[in-house]
């Protein structure tokens, strides 16, 4: 009995150990990389071993969230990422959407938006599930919420609160000429996104099929363009005439100002498109990596940022909004308007703070940077960064991953020995929804 405890615990003080000395050297690296060039960082560290130990941090923390003595796991048991990447292969599941109601709590989409997912509350130490929705959007400025219904989409003013608008979902021929017979939205298939407008009386919705804006009586398409309708149909029609006439879109985003006046939207081939309120083409942007990615409004609506990808790298670009009117620019050209804000990231969310950007990239960083592009900070989860969400006070970030992962970082509090960033943050809170695991576990 005394040689199998002497084991356990000689394995927690292992995974201490050696969490804490790959952090250093991690830290270090990027530190000297960062100061005084990559070329004279040297080797970047391997992790040290710890994926043998990985059931017996399995076990502490299955039996910390029966004792709810999570001080002592997080202690004796130090959060990390690299070691677990094998386990999260079966364990691991996409948190595409999260936020973050007025009292604190956390609502998150567990499972991708193409998955059969579901919707949880998240309140201090419980999770309960929301069985009368399974996805959600929020507007810019956290006040409207979206929940798809069966023949359409349901707008209210706070969370569950008086329904301000029903917006039907779109038929597939709106801005299709009529000449061409157009296949029928799937509207079985979970949306990529869905954002309403400051107004609480229209939407946009944005899925694999098309990105167009709803209301409660009609619907316009804003991508594919109708140029680049008629160009996939005709194609369509003289090289796969048994093929479907239906757009398929990949990398599919959007995102609205915060005063309602500009929609950007975007999919893999094409460029940055900038509509106003009026839905008139008002921007075309070439991205300065491959494929546009991702887009985001400042929370004063000054500053538009965009990224494109390639691979898991990007660019990611700002431009003042009160500039956008009349911008047409080919890819990579460079503009006196625009300005380089980051490069290296292929961006899957982003918040914006009173003086910074906040993204969270494919490596699975975060990292902020001013509103010229200087870095100030960063911070390492791991896996995919699926979604970011600051607090009104912007002292709290919660963060969504591929891995399964729910975050809560407390923002200008020192991070711990064992955390791999630059800056003054630190994680007071995991959860993992994984799959195989009775319930949500707290690390």
């Amino acid at each position: 009995m005394f040689g199998i405890f002497s084991s356990q615990k000689q394995r927690q003080k292992a995974w201490q150990k050696k969490t804490i000395a790959y952090a250093k050297a991690v830290n270090t690296y990027v530190q000297t990389g960062l100061t005084k060039g990559w070329e004279n960082a040297g080797q970047k560290p391997k992790d040290n071993g710890r994926e043998k130990l990985v059931p017996n941090l399995l076990n502490a923390i299955r039996c910390a969230n029966e004792t709810k003595e999570f001080t002592k796991l997080r202690l004796e048991w130090p959060l990390a990422y690299t070691p677990l990447v094998e386990s999260l292969e079966e364990r691991g599941q996409i948190i595409p959407k999260l936020t973050v109601l007025q009292d604190g709590s956390i609502i998150a989409r567990i499972g991708a938006h193409y998955e059969k997912g579901y919707v949880v509350k998240i309140q201090d130490n419980s999770v309960s599930k929301l069985d009368d929705i399974d996805f959600f959007g929020v507007c810019p400025n956290n006040i409207f919420f979206a929940y798809p219904e069966k023949e359409g989409v349901k707008i209210t003013q706070g969370w569950q609160g008086t329904l301000t608008a029903f917006c039907p979902y779109p038929h597939g021929n709106e801005g299709t000429p009529s000449k061409y017979d157009a296949e029928p939205f799937c509207t079985d298939a979970q949306p990529t996104q869905i954002i309403p407008f400051p107004d609480g009386q229209r939407m946009l919705f944005i899925c694999r099929e098309g990105i167009v804006v709803l209301t409660p009586d009609h619907a316009i398409r804003l991508l594919p363009t109708q140029s680049s309708l008629v160009e996939s149909f005709e194609y369509l029609l003289a090289e796969n005439p048994e093929l479907p006439l239906k757009p398929d879109l990949s990398m599919e985003h959007g995102n609205i100002s915060p005063d309602g006046k500009f929609i950007s939207v975007g999919y893999q081939y094409g460029s940055h498109l900038v509509y106003n309120d009026e839905y008139k083409l008002v921007a075309d942007i070439g991205p300065h990596s491959e494929y546009p990615h991702f887009s985001l409004f400042s929370r004063d609506g000054k500053t538009l940022l965009l990224n494109s990808c390639h691979f898991y790298n990007g660019v990611t670009l700002g431009i003042n909004t009160d500039e956008l009117t009349g911008i047409k620019t080919e890819p990579y050209n460079e503009d006196s308007r625009i300005r380089t804000l980051e490069t290296g990231s292929r961006v899957y969310a982003a918040v914006h703070t009173e003086n910074e950007f906040i993204i969270g990239n494919a490596f699975g960083h975060i990292k902020a940077f001013d509103h010229n592009g200087k870095a100030t900070w960063q911070h390492f989860l791991g896996s995919n960064i699926c979604d970011l969400v600051i607090s009104k006070d912007e002292k709290t970030l919660v963060c969504s991953t591929c891995a399964g992962f729910i975050s809560i970082i407390k923002l200008g509090e020192p991070k711990a020995d064992y955390e791999i960033g630059t800056g003054n943050s630190t994680e007071v809170r995991r959860w993992l929804f994984w799959k195989g695991e009775e319930k949500p576990l707290i690390w």
